[in-house]
């Protein structure tokens, strides 16, 4: 027979092996629209964390909205933070080719009201959550997604920060003094050809001139896209000049996480 003791002891550890299960990863699919056109986002948060929450956009790279900025929304969400891996191009629009990777981002970028109108109907559904402080928001880019963010910031989006990782750093777009509410953190590799030296001189000058916050740190020898562990494939099929490098993936984000525990005073 059972005794009480070890019936109560086995009652506790199924409460605590269901208060565990109840408190994990939460993902959620989501389908919006910026005019008539749908997007689809996803969103990631981890309901262990009961007080509202710093709220972070990722904006994909060129191929679109994958299963890499939704992994980045992941590990955003295991850091503690709620992310929403937005959607730049429509829903379904997604590709593995670079030709269309290109048709996708031009036509996306055609018109800077465009752009902006996309990120601030996602940035809406990001501080609606439950679990966002509405006041607390920042933004992550990667190649595509990094220009976009550092445009936003120069458009004077209410954000408390915005990262680029390897994205492009020219732009139509010029910060002005008093414009820029974000802080900035730029992540740029020395031997990407897809951002050469000039734009990261160009970028560093721009934001002093405008008095901005920033950061920016260059890998030697990195090249473009050296988040991304497929880049490496895209490389050998294609023969793009991008590569992953583990060890510029790893203090970038690394950067990233001490710079919002600074802008979020947390």
């Amino acid at each position: 027979m059972i005794s009480l003791k070890t019936a109560a002891a086995a009652a506790l550890s199924l409460t605590l092996v269901s208060t565990q299960a109840l408190a994990e990863m939460q993902t959620k699919t989501v389908e919006y629209k910026v005019g008539d056109t749908t997007f689809t986002g996803y969103m990631a948060w981890d309901d262990e964390f009961e007080q509202k929450r710093p709220g972070i956009l990722v904006v994909h790279e060129w191929w679109g909205h994958n299963d890499f900025a939704r992994d980045q929304a992941e590990r955003l969400a295991a850091a503690g933070y709620t992310a929403f891996a937005l959607d730049m191009y429509g829903s379904g629009k997604q590709t593995d080719h670079p030709d269309t990777a290109q048709k996708f981002m031009q036509e996306a970028t055609k018109d800077m009201d465009q752009v902006k109108a996309r990120f601030m109907k996602a940035m809406e559904i990001l501080q609606d959550h439950d679990s966002v402080d509405a006041s607390r928001i920042a933004a992550q880019g990667y190649c595509f997604g990094g220009a976009v963010v550092l445009n936003m910031a120069r458009l004077g989006v209410d954000l408390d920060g915005v990262v680029s990782f390897h994205g492009a750093l020219g732009s139509p777009i010029t910060a002005e003094p008093g414009m820029v509410k974000a802080r900035v953190q730029v992540y740029t590799g020395g031997a990407d050809k897809m951002v050469p030296s000039e734009q990261v001189a160009s970028l560093v000058k721009e934001m002093q001139d405008a008095k901005v916050d920033l950061k920016l740190v260059t890998f030697p020898g990195v090249l473009h896209s050296f988040t991304n562990p497929g880049a490496d494939k895209v490389a050998e099929e294609f023969g793009l000049p991008i590569g992953y490098d583990e060890e510029a993936a790893t203090r970038s984000w690394e950067g990233t996480m001490r710079f919002y525990e600074e802008i979020f005073a947390l």
